[in-house]
């Protein structure tokens, strides 16, 4: 379950320019380098290890046994991935400001500074502090989902199948941190599949900001019918850069 990213001001943790720019990766030794410079990606990787390694060890050293129940929490969750992917996308990240009295609600600024500079490889990451937030967010989520699932289907032993759903959050949320990172490098996928992601992921920063929505995956986009068969069948919005937000206007908020 993924969430998006906000800009990270092209400093890394330690305070050190990372000095790799989106042009020089272009093969996964580099990249995996680059990536593991940042904080987010370090936080993340931790995390889902963590929940991974808690869950073996439940299973097999501590009686929290496994059962049919884990593999249904791991469909609920590759399920939900995609649908929660399109809906913070499309819902949150390109919701225009909002203001109440004198506070001002904002989720999509930092996103706004990504379409503004796609190239920019700490845009196209979480800041570690919200990285943190959608560790926990991602987790509560699996739990809110998967335990109710699991009392409604009469499952008796529940513990162990929502830490597994848990597992499995943090871990597609750490492969979209990635697979986002490596979208927007000159690292050609080998994979078709991954290819075809990355194609569409970049006609949604290049072509119409209205589609192409899904990171990780485009089962939201073919659900919402915002998965055109061609780029043609779309037109080029001249609003896929700024989204529709002026950049003089929006530079207060960043």
């Amino acid at each position: 379950m993924t969430l998006s990213h906000q800009r990270t001001d092209h400093i890394d943790p330690v305070g050190q320019e990372p000095g790799t720019s989106a042009g020089d990766v272009t093969s996964l030794p580099v990249a995996l380098a680059t990536f593991s410079r940042y904080g987010s990606p370090r936080l993340l990787v931790t995390a889902a290890t963590i929940a991974v390694v808690a869950r073996l060890a439940l299973g097999f050293g501590f009686g929290v046994g496994w059962s049919r129940w884990d593999p249904v929490a791991l469909v609920v969750v590759a399920t939900m991935v995609p649908l929660v992917e399109w809906f913070v996308h499309r819902l949150i990240l390109h919701a225009p400001a909002k203001r109440l009295g004198s506070l001002v609600i904002d989720p999509g600024a930092g996103h706004r500074s990504h379409h503004l500079d796609p190239s920019s490889i700490p845009n196209a990451l979480l800041r570690p502090v919200d990285a943190a937030l959608f560790t926990v967010t991602n987790a509560v989520l699996a739990v809110v989902i998967v335990w109710p699932l699991l009392t409604v289907v009469g499952a008796a032993h529940r513990f162990g199948p929502v830490v597994t759903a848990v597992a499995a959050a943090l871990v597609a949320l750490t492969h979209y941190e990635w697979a986002h990172f490596l979208f927007h490098t000159a690292y050609r996928p080998k994979s078709s599949r991954y290819r075809r992601l990355k194609s569409n992921h970049r006609l949604h920063h290049w072509r119409n900001e209205g589609y192409w929505l899904g990171v990780t995956s485009n089962g939201g986009d073919r659900l919402a019918r915002t998965l055109p068969k061609t780029k043609s069948d779309v037109p080029a919005s001249p609003t896929a850069r700024t989204l529709g937000v002026d950049p003089a206007e929006d530079a207060p908020s960043r």
